[in-house]
Parts: structure tokens; C-alpha cells; sequence
């Protein structure tokens, strides 16, 4: 498959939450919305495909100074000069091209004093948007593409140890059929009706408090929040072991997130043991699947970080997913004692996949290892559909999603967008009593149906003439 970016355009539309969500260091009220649109010639043949994601300010970087419409600035930077190094770019293979274009990038990072993270963002975004081309070129949809090979996907080149062995080898035979939406519990959101000042309550009829949010979508999975302040996280982690355990089904489960918050091991592992002296805790602890990224990430692949987890055996599966910048970070990861990482769609397609293989091998061979799936706050049309498109084909089950819960679905798109959704994903969004698309959620699960038969989650061809060009946009946020 001979492939050439011919041209290409970024757009924004700037979005606001319905209540704010608190995440480590941020918390966010507005966040841009960036799609890219490339035109792609593959084998001789123009298609088009699209990427978005959105900004959200101290996830790539987490720098407490910096202003946050200088780090939605800097996110769109990263996508255009990915988007303008790409342009003209061909290859053998879309794999090819993606390597290509990710070494480019990463030495221009490099040299902008970038994290890998943050530079890899904009790869990320053409890597996507070059991906749905391909597959609307062969009509296949994602899943079959890399089980036929179409993409070009070389694992040994992003992990060594991969050798010469396939995705197909180690993925499922066929992509998952429906995905658990493990609900986000954010360090500012409400658990009950009664947490919920009057006025702060959202102008919509979705769910706000975590107990509503349990009923309506039957909520079963949870990715629970921690502040890295001990006192505050366990008398939160107690409380809402308590509605959890009451109100969700008797089969849940849950996840932590360190945020990042905590300095050294030492912390953390402090932290843990006191988590297990908590009578209260104790059995509801027992149904933790792992612990999310807790150091941060200029510590947390340290060499150091060997030596301490073999002296904490009985350690709980720890993940990274901040620390996942390289293309070697999970080989890394694996080494020092950790569990797994995560796939976002923003770290890397490719990458994703070969890193779900290497997790994959090593189960293989009796390895405790994860692979989670997690979120931006991302909404449809298109970042949402994507992500869950990989996820279903890599057999992740459990997936963070929030954005449902901090958007009012998808009443900030063109009308044209939202319309087109209902129209070729009626499995995955209803019109609600407010008018717009929301998020279908039952039994807490997320149907994949109509993901899986489009070419790369999407179903049709998002119209972005009324979003903002790149070059005219302004951070809803003063820089």
C-alpha cells in the first residue's frame, strides 16, 4: 500500500463542562476540541481521514506554573507542526510513514525542549487521521485492517523483543462486542444529591452525583481519584467505598489513580498500608484491579524504582500512564516491577498495539501483567469512536470514560455533527429529553456494534466548516 499525505487542516471548537472536573493538579471548566482532517493518497487514490482529541491543559505536561491557555497554545503547536512535517511525506506502508513522521517529530521536540509526551501528541493525531484513511481505502474496518496487515505494522521496530511475530498473533480473533465504561470519580464531584450546592447544579437531566450516575447508566467499574494528601484521600476512599459497595452491583470494580501525587515509593507505599488498616476498606479493596500512575513521572522509571518494588512483594499492580512517553516505556516499566500501562489513543496507535502484544506475550508466560484503557475527557464524533474502535480490537474491556459525564453530550457540535451521529450510531447515542446526543450507557456497558463496522470507529465524514481554523483560534483562556 503506497501511501502520500497530500494536504490537510486543523480546526478547533472550544468547549465548556457542564460541572468542572478535578484531576491532580487541574481542573477543568474549558477545553478546546481539535480535529485534523489529512488527504491521503493510497495507491494512487485521494481519501480522506480524521483525528480529534481534546487539549486539556496539565496531562501532557504537568508544570504547576504555567498558564493554562499557554498549554492549550503549545498542544495545538505540537498538532500542526506534526501536520506540516507530514504533508508531502510517502511510504511503503502506513506504518512506514508513521515512523517516519514520529522520528521527525520527536528530534523537533527534542529539540523545543518538549516532553516526548507532549511532541508525540501531535503524532498521534496524523497517525490517526492517516490510519482512518487507509482503512476507508480498503473498505475494511479497523480490526480486520490489522489482522490482514494491512497497515504495515512492524512490532519488532517499536519493540524488539517482538521480533517477527504478528499483531494477529497475539489480539483477539475478533474486537470486543461491547466495552465497560469504568465511570471516573473526580476529586470535585458530587457523590450524592445533597453534596450538590443549588446553585451548582448542572441545567441538564444527566446524572451529576455519583450515586444518580450509578443508577442511571448501571455502573459497575470506577477509576477513583486520589489527592496525594493521606488524611483527605482515605476519609473520601471511605466514603465512597460505602456508596460504591451499597448502591453498585455486587460484581464491581475499581481502579486508582495516583495523579502522579506522590513524591517517592516510600510515600506510596505508606499511603497503601494504611489504606489496609482500615477496617472499613479492607474488603472493598479487594476488588481493586490496579493502581494507576502514582509517582511522577520524572521519578517514576528511575532505576532506584527496582530495588524498591522487590523489597514490597506483596505489592498491589501498579500501571504506569503519564510516564508512557517513549516508545520503549513499557519494556522499561515491565523491568523496574510495574504491572502494565494504559492505551490512549493520544500516546500512540501503533505503539498501543504492539505494547498490548508485549502484555499479551509476557500473560503468556504467566506474567501478572494490564493493560487499561483511559480517557481525555474525549467526546464523539470522532476522538471517542476511535479510542473505543482500538481498545474493542486490542480486547480491553475496561475503559475509563468520562467525557459523558463532564459534557452535555454533544449539544456544543454543528448541528450537522450531531445529526450525523444518531444517523450512523444509533447503537452508541440517543437524543435525550434535552434534545441532543448523549452517550447510550446500559448495564454499564457501551455497545460496539456500529464502531466496529465503521472504517475506523466513525461512520461517516464529519463536516468541520463551521469549527475555527487553526490559524484563528484563541484559547478560551487567557495565555
Amino acid at each position: 500500500m503506497k501511501v502520500r499525505i497530500v494536504e490537510g487542516e486543523t480546526r478547533l471548537i472550544n468547549l465548556r463542562t457542564r460541572m468542572p472536573f478535578k484531576y491532580g493538579i487541574a481542573t477543568m471548566t474549558d477545553v478546546p476540541y481539535a480535529f485534523l482532517r489529512l488527504q491521503v493518497e493510497i495507491d494512487g487514490q485521494a481519501h480522506n481521514g480524521y483525528a480529534a482529541d481534546n487539549l486539556p491543559p496539565k496531562w501532557f505536561t504537568k508544570v504547576p506554573e504555567t498558564p493554562l491557555g499557554q498549554e492549550m497554545a503549545e498542544m495545538l503547536r505540537v498538532i500542526e507542526h506534526a501536520r506540516e512535517t507530514a504533508i508531502g511525506m510517502e511510504a511503503d506502508s502506513p506504518f512506514d510513514l508513521w515512523l517516519d513522521l514520529h522520528e521527525a517529530q520527536s528530534d523537533w521536540g527534542e529539540s523545543e525542549n518538549l516532553a516526548p509526551l507532549l511532541s508525540g501528541f501531535g503524532t498521534s493525531m496524523v497517525e490517526r487521521a492517516l490510519i482512518e484513511a487507509c482503512c476507508r481505502s480498503t473498505a475494511k474496518p479497523f480490526a480486520t485492517a490489522l489482522r490482514d496487515q494491512d497497515l504495515g505494522l512492524s512490532m519488532g521496530a517499536i519493540q524488539i523483543q517482538m521480533g517477527a511475530t504478528k499483531a494477529h498473533e497475539w489480539l483477539p480473533k475478533k474486537p470486543l462486542s461491547s466495552i465497560i465504561a469504568r465511570h471516573t470519580v473526580g476529586l470535585a464531584d458530587p457523590l450524592t444529591p445533597a453534596d450538590i450546592p443549588e446553585d451548582e447544579k448542572v441545567a441538564d437531566s444527566l446524572p451529576q452525583a455519583l450515586t444518580d450516575c450509578i443508577s442511571s447508566y448501571g455502573l459497575r467499574h470506577f477509576k477513583i481519584k486520589v489527592n496525594g494528601q493521606p488524611d483527605t484521600d482515605l476519609a473520601r476512599l471511605e466514603t465512597l467505598a460505602e456508596i460504591i459497595t451499597t448502591h453498585a452491583p455486587a460484581d464491581f470494580a475499581f481502579t486508582l489513580d495516583g495523579n502522579e501525587q506522590f513524591k517517592s515509593i516510600t510515600d506510596f507505599q505508606s499511603f497503601w498500608h494504611s489504606i489496609q488498616e482500615k477496617d472499613s476498606l479492607r474488603s472493598f479493596f479487594e476488588k481493586l484491579l490496579f493502581i494507576e500512575q502514582p509517582l511522577h513521572r520524572d521519578v517514576a522509571l528511575e532505576e532506584s524504582l527496582y530495588v524498591q518494588f522487590q523489597n514490597w512483594p506483596d505489592r498491589p499492580p501498579v500501571i504506569i500512564d503519564e510516564s508512557d512517553g517513549q516508545l520503549d516505556s513499557l519494556s522499561t516499566a515491565l523491568r523496574l516491577g510495574y504491572a502494565g500501562t494504559s492505551h490512549k489513543n493520544c500516546k500512540g496507535i501503533f505503539k498501543g498495539i504492539t505494547n498490548r502484544c508485549l502484555i499479551a506475550q509476557r500473560t503468556h508466560e504467566s506474567e501478572t501483567v494490564v493493560m487499561s484503557g483511559e480517557d481525555l475527557c474525549n467526546v464523539g464524533p470522532v476522538a471517542l469512536l476511535q479510542d473505543l474502535a482500538v481498545c474493542a480490537a486490542l480486547g480491553i474491556e475496561s475503559v475509563e470514560r468520562n467525557g459523558h459525564h463532564y459534557h452535555s453530550g454533544l449539544s456544543q457540535l454543528p448541528e450537522t455533527m450531531q445529526a450525523d451521529t444518531l444517523e450512523h450510531h444509533a447503537d452508541l447515542y440517543h437524543k435525550g429529553s434535552d434534545g441532543w446526543p448523549t452517550l447510550t450507557i446500559n448495564e454499564g456497558r457501551i455497545d460496539a456494534t456500529s464502531i466496529n463496522a465503521a472504517p475506523f470507529g466513525v461512520g461517516f465524514a464529519p463536516d468541520l466548516s463551521s469549527l475555527i481554523p487553526a490559524s484563528d483560534w484563541k484559547a478560551p483562556i487567557s495565555p
